[in-house]
């Protein structure tokens, strides 16, 4: 069963190494979740720096160009290490680049290959024995070249401290699963609502809290009806399951019921109109369910702590430029 919240953790600190060529969607499908998590947590639970191999720019395959914070050998300690690589992968492992890799590994708590990544940490050996995946385009050649690993045709693989990933889709599945593991499913619900509020109709059909058809839909379904929530019969009758079975899909996916997930959305739901608009605190009510502003208030407060007003007092100072 999946833990629904789990209690704060330290923050941690990610080191993503690119190269030429390396796929800008993959690269923000990795990073905008990790952002995503601090801008909801309200603090800091992910760091991250960029890495090239030779601490040189790098640009993206089309064009955009990265200026890193340091290179690949004088990377320190992190808890996640990405290797990002799209295209040209081949002519990427230089034994300058396989050196600094395995440097690398033994002081990462997780080394993950994404896209094409994966190919270069088998070319360092940092895969011989484990199950992995690439890019399906390069699968068949990665088969036949790494006889030591076990090739999956699979989104993402985790194999103890190293992980793979088979391309910029699986990107964002692959970094919400790292998240929902150490932040509970909570947050990787808040997450997908964060990316898809802006069309209701789209949905993470490979994401952690999508591996559920039933529970997926149903997901999609509550954040489609934030105004006049659907009593949870309703939902069940619709999907064509009984309630209980809705119920129980729920606890095994989530961790929690529909209602406790339903009233999460939605007051989630209103954090984010709060702290981003200047819409009343009544109005926000009635968009968000609430039968009036002291309704939303109480259940606002025993969520955050703190009134609605004062949460949208302090993301106001925290948008205001310093001054020195």
């Amino acid at each position: 069963m999946q833990k629904w919240t789990k209690s704060p953790a330290a923050p941690q600190q990610v080191s993503l190494l690119l190269f030429d060529d390396f796929s800008n969607h993959c690269l923000a499908n990795a990073l905008e979740p990790l952002r995503a998590a601090n801008t909801i947590l309200g603090r800091p639970v992910y760091h991250w720096q960029f890495l090239t191999p030779t601490g040189e720019p790098v640009q993206s395959s089309s064009g955009l160009p990265i200026l890193p914070h340091g290179a690949l050998g004088a990377c320190g300690p992190c808890d996640i290490f990405m290797v990002i690589a799209s295209y040209n992968y081949r002519a990427l492992s230089t034994p300058h680049t396989l050196t600094g890799l395995r440097r690398a590994a033994r002081s990462a708590g997780l080394m993950a290959g994404l896209d094409t990544g994966g190919w270069i940490m088998a070319e360092a050996g940092l895969l011989e024995g484990r199950e992995a995946t690439v890019h399906w385009d390069a699968l068949p050649e990665f088969e036949e070249r790494f006889l030591g690993v076990s090739a999956q045709r699979a989104p993402h693989v985790f194999d103890g401290d190293r992980a793979t990933c088979a391309g910029a889709m699986a990107s964002f599945d692959f970094v919400l699963r790292l998240i929902e593991a150490r932040h509970g499913t909570a947050l990787s619900v808040d997450i997908e609502s964060f990316f898809l509020r802006e069309s209701r109709n789209l949905q993470l059909r490979h994401g952690p809290v999508s591996r559920d058809r039933l529970v997926a839909a149903a997901l999609d379904r509550m954040r489609a009806e934030l105004e006049t929530p659907l009593p949870l019969p309703a939902i069940a009758r619709q999907l064509g399951c009984h309630e209980k079975q809705l119920a129980r899909r729920f606890e095994a996916a989530l961790g929690a019921s529909p209602g406790k997930v339903y009233r999460h959305i939605r007051l989630t739901a209103a954090k984010r109109i709060v702290e981003h608009t200047g819409i009343e605190i009544a109005e926000i009510a009635v968009r968000c369910g609430y039968e009036n502003a002291s309704a939303l208030s109480r259940a606002f407060r025993l969520r955050y702590g703190c009134a609605p007003s004062a949460a949208r007092r302090a993301a106001r100072a925290r948008s205001q430029p310093s001054r020195l």
